[in-house]
């Protein structure tokens, strides 16, 4: 249930097929929607695709349904599924029934994809340097969607590690299962996905599931790690540090030392948080930090994580469509000494733009709002800007103008050409929008491609 454009479906589909299953994919999208996957499964025979809709009678006939994470729980199709007998599981559940290595499981608020891809680049770089290496091959993957899960298990060894990004809707999936991984990691925790989890309680208990399944074995122990900053990550440190069979630690961006922040290439204090948290990986694997610091610079930012676009006419422009929450907006501006222009707004996940109006009043030079959230971003900087004094306890070193300039504009190309307008040499273009894309996007990814391209032809045009 649900092909889904990332991969996951597609997967699932595949190895259903080669386990010789009667499979039939179900999609309320429609094939031109899908394509790409359409195509691909075309090759493998005894797919049936039901696209466009659900059919109630798929699920009454199903031995099993293997769900998309995206599917809340309570959809009225699983019921029917329920009803009738069948198993409900999914792509991650079956994984970690198969898997034979063990897991590093990266999870959070923001951060997460960046910390499990600089995880895996430091484990598999500096594995060679390390005697004995406690560990085989390093296979990165979850969430972060780079490679398939399930077309490969049969080659993971037990000696080898995996290294997954894990989601909210992943991990109350693998609750169902009373599984988590052997070494669980939380980046932090701020508001995010109150559209599907309601509460902000909901979405930590979603959360919580990567320490609360893990396996405590005395001889083998789980390894629990925490953000010691962030204020519920250091409340579950307490919770969890006594357990027998479990290793806690904390990590800091001050406990990194200043050769590995020179060597790393990304900005910001987020981004130092989040080496902190592969550092603590790195070193539980028995790595030592000159063979960590070595292959930092080697580390390439994922695509859309405050990527540098371009830089034209001294004006640096940032991709940064990764920031669908308001506090990983936050970082971005905070990775930048200059009060930047920022293009913000998106889809309405139900969550509060006050401190990001705050942040934006006081380090901003413009604010650039388009989608659903244009109007509440717009009020959140006014209310900030009439307050007296701000309310951030941070301070910018640099002077910035009184008020930050709001500009509402109806399209990212129209935001792009503000921003042109607006922007003088030595200042910097920020899109990170701290909300969601769906309501003028399919993706986060199809967002930041289109800035980047809308960008590229500034410096062609």
């Amino acid at each position: 249930m649900g092909l889904g454009r990332f991969g996951g479906g597609l997967d699932v589909a595949k190895f259903a097929a080669a386990c010789g299953a009667e499979v039939t994919v179900t999609d309320t999208a429609k094939a031109d929607k899908l394509a790409d996957s359409v195509d691909r499964l075309r090759q493998y025979g005894g797919i049936d695709l039901h696209l466009g809709s659900h059919d109630p009678a798929d699920f009454r006939h199903a031995d099993f349904v293997v769900v998309n994470p995206a599917v809340p729980p309570e959809n009225q199709f699983l019921r029917i599924a329920r009803q009738a007998g069948a198993e409900l599981t999914s792509q991650i559940e079956i994984f970690f029934q198969l898997c034979p290595a063990p897991i590093v499981g990266i999870t959070g608020a923001n951060g997460k994809s960046t910390t499990a891809a600089l995880t895996a680049h430091i484990l598999a770089a500096a594995r060679p340097e390390i005697p004995n290496a406690p560990y085989g091959r390093v296979i990165l993957s979850g969430n972060i969607g780079n490679r398939p899960l399930l077309a490969e298990i049969d080659e993971i060894a037990a000696k080898d590690l995996v290294v997954l990004e894990l989601s909210s809707f992943q991990l109350e999936q693998l609750a169902r299962i009373g599984k988590a991984p052997k070494i669980s990691l939380l980046t932090n925790l701020t508001p995010n996905h109150l559209d599907r989890h309601g509460t902000f309680a909901a979405y930590c208990a979603a959360k919580e599931n990567i320490f609360e399944f893990q396996k405590l074995d005395p001889a083998d122990p789980a390894v629990s790690i925490f953000n010691a900053a962030d204020p519920i990550a250091a409340e579950w440190f307490e919770k969890y540090h006594a357990d027998k069979g479990r290793i806690c630690i904390r990590f800091l961006p001050e406990d990194v030392p200043e050769k590995m922040r020179n060597a790393y290439p990304l900005p910001g204090r987020a981004n130092l948080e989040n080496l902190a948290a592969a550092l603590t990986v790195a070193r539980m694997m028995r790595l030592a930090d000159n063979n960590i610091e070595n292959c930092l610079g080697d580390f390439k930012p994922l695509p859309h994580r405050l990527e540098l676009v371009a830089q034209i006419n001294r004006v640096c422009w940032y991709n940064d469509s990764i920031a669908t929450t308001p506090q990983s907006a936050i970082a971005a501006l905070e990775a930048f000494q200059g009060p930047p222009i920022i293009i913000a707004g998106g889809y309405d996940k139900n969550i509060s733009f006050d401190e990001f109006g705050r942040k934006i009043a006081e380090t901003a030079k413009a604010a650039i709002l388009l989608g659903q959230t244009a109007p509440k971003i717009a009020e959140a900087i006014r209310r900030a800007q009439d307050s007296t004094p701000p309310l951030s306890a941070r301070r910018r070193p640099t002077p910035k103008p009184p008020h930050t300039q709001i500009k509402t504009v109806l399209s990212l190309e129209d935001a792009v050409a503000q921003a042109v307008r607006i922007a003088k040499p030595g200042d910097v273009v920020l899109l990170s929008p701290a909300c969601a894309s769906y309501d003028m996007f399919d993706n986060f990814q199809q967002r930041g491609q289109l800035f980047k391209k809308l960008v590229t032809g500034l410096s062609t045009g």
